[in-house]
């Protein structure tokens, strides 16, 4: 009998929620799973590396926590902050009372705002935190996530150590903006997420899209294929790909070839800025689509 193997039954998961991830990157999340580490995905805008997370969390029925970095984002908006305006009301009404009863009582879980972090570590079943972007944030942020993915625990002055109730499978994505430390980098597993070729693409299409003709889904995925290497400012990414298709299947477009003046207009579902429309004028358009089979 033939054994399924651990990859294989994690891109079976992932393909039924919508995701149709390459061998590699189902290889990549059986690994993170298996060693429990954090997982490292980088590549360019566009190509589906916060899909990921969510289509994991879809997968194994759980929540997906995010975190959003940012220049500037520090720990008390990533971790946790206090509730100030409901404390100062709660010291208002126990004016008179003794000062440390006050204290014990405005720093409680009651007056605590959970943010991502935190919120992410108290979870009684496991969920999957997505850090998004870290490379926007700088270095000495960095070096706080490396603590908490090494420990899974914070310290909270005032109520004490928080250690994990469940162990979060955890998601990085970086657009390499800036260069990630080697300590992050080793502490994490990684992997290079690219455009997806025509013939995933196409897949994707049809698992988003299952009404749609899957000779269509070829064509398409090989037209925005050849869109995507061409000088543009902004390379369309898979998200406007599937805006794109479901613009086209809307239109009950079955050829591409046959209706050359709809593919041109509908383009703007991939193009984001005036010099790319600029770029693509429409005998670019009939120049690529003469090469879709």
């Amino acid at each position: 009998m033939a054994v399924t193997l651990p990859q294989e039954k994690i891109a079976a998961q992932m393909a039924a929620v919508g995701y149709v991830p390459d061998r590699d990157l189902s290889t990549a999340l059986w690994l993170m799973d298996s060693l429990s580490r954090p997982l490292l995905l980088e590549g360019e805008a566009g190509v589906g590396k916060t899909e990921v997370a969510r289509a994991l969390a879809l997968a194994h029925d759980t929540k997906l926590i995010r975190l959003q970095c940012y220049e500037g984002l520090d720990q008390s908006s990533a971790l946790y902050e206090w509730n100030y305006q409901r404390q100062l009301l709660a010291i208002k009404a126990r004016e008179g009372v003794d000062a440390d009863e006050v204290e014990e009582a405005i720093f409680s879980e009651r007056y605590l705002l959970e943010r991502p972090l935190l919120a992410a570590i108290r979870q009684a079943k496991a969920p999957v935190l997505l850090i998004d972007e870290v490379d926007r944030a700088d270095e000495e942020f960095e070096a706080f996530l490396l603590e908490l993915l090494s420990d899974f625990q914070v310290s909270i002055p005032e109520l004490g150590t928080v250690t994990a109730m469940t162990i979060p499978r955890v998601i990085l994505t970086s657009n390499g903006t800036r260069e990630l430390s080697d300590a992050l980098r080793r502490r994490c597993l990684y992997h290079y997420v690219d455009f997806p070729d025509v013939d995933r693409e196409a897949r994707i299409i049809l698992s988003r899209l299952p009404g749609i003709d899957a000779a269509l889904a070829l064509q398409i995925a090989s037209m925005v294929s050849l869109i995507r290497k061409e000088d543009l400012r902004k390379t369309p990414g898979v998200a406007e790909t599937l805006d794109w298709a479901a613009t086209l299947a809307g239109l009950e477009i079955r050829q591409l070839h046959d209706e050359p003046e709809a593919v041109h207009e509908t383009l703007m579902c991939l193009i984001k800025t005036a010099e790319d429309k600029a770029r693509m004028t429409q005998q670019v358009t009939e120049r690529l689509l003469g090469k879709v089979a």
